[in-house]
């Protein structure tokens, strides 16, 4: 399963790709659109490709380590079709509701980018060099902890001493902000469509939102990577009752 690391990312490469070769809109928003996917997607790519050639994916990440334990509990017994079946539900994802944001901006005409687009776009970049910027921490705390032989330490600096998952919580975000950028674009196209194609659109615009957050917290993010985490960090236990799980500054 730790390969659908590598599908999933590039996924998103693909839907860039295809907004700047066939988005028919305003060329500066198809340019930043088609952008903001491409760097998102190579950023996670890129990455998992280098977890594939320093050998970490040979064996399965824990998350999905996790989702064999639901599966056990579940009573599904085909570990042939399971995997298929989890494999198939992130490409239906990436080619139905994220894929929305990018096809809407695309194809807008409206030769201007009005302030909600750039309210989004600004947003996207923060949460985008958040997320960026809490992986650099994490990787330099272990390193740390690493070369002076402090095994199964719990990273708590920098933006981890405010969440258990800041990173999670930008790439929610980074979607959030993709959504807010696609509503000028939806109330351009409600103008011509029906109600029905109006309220679908509408419905999985916010729905993505929800999508997102479920991962990232319950099925790979950050449930799966906590019940590994109790068990071989010691002082994870009293991390997780003084740090919040995924928002900054709410208690649980």
């Amino acid at each position: 399963m730790s390969y659908v690391d590598i599908g999933w990312p590039f996924g998103l490469v693909i839907i860039g790709i295809l907004v700047l070769l066939l988005g028919e809109g305003y060329w500066l928003r198809k340019y930043i659109i088609g952008g903001m996917y491409l760097f998102a997607g190579l950023r996670m790519g890129i990455g998992s490709l280098i977890l594939l050639i320093k050998g970490h994916l040979n064996t399965e990440l824990s998350r999905y380590k996790y989702q064999r334990k639901r599966w056990k509990k579940s009573g599904f017994t085909n570990i042939d079709i399971s995997l298929q079946y989890e494999i198939m539900l992130q490409c239906f994802a990436n080619i139905t509701f994220l894929s929305i944001p990018a096809i809407l901006q695309a194809f807008n005409p409206q030769e201007y980018l009005s302030v909600l687009e750039i309210l989004g776009y600004s947003f996207w970049l923060l949460f985008f060099v958040m997320e960026h910027i809490a992986d650099i921490q994490k990787q330099k705390f272990l390193k740390k902890a690493f070369l002076e032989k402090r095994k199964k330490q719990v990273c708590n600096i920098g933006l981890w001493k405010y969440s258990r998952h800041p990173n999670y919580f930008a790439e929610w975000m980074v979607w959030n902000s993709l959504i807010l950028s696609s509503l000028p674009s939806f109330f351009y196209f409600q103008i011509s469509e029906s109600n029905l194609i109006s309220l679908g659109l509408l419905i999985s615009i916010f729905y993505l939102s929800i999508i997102m957050y479920n991962t990232l917290v319950y099925y790979t993010g950050a449930i799966p990577s906590e019940y590994y985490s109790l068990k071989k960090r010691p002082d994870y236990k009293k991390y997780k009752q003084k740090t919040n799980m995924f928002f900054f500054g709410i208690n649980q």
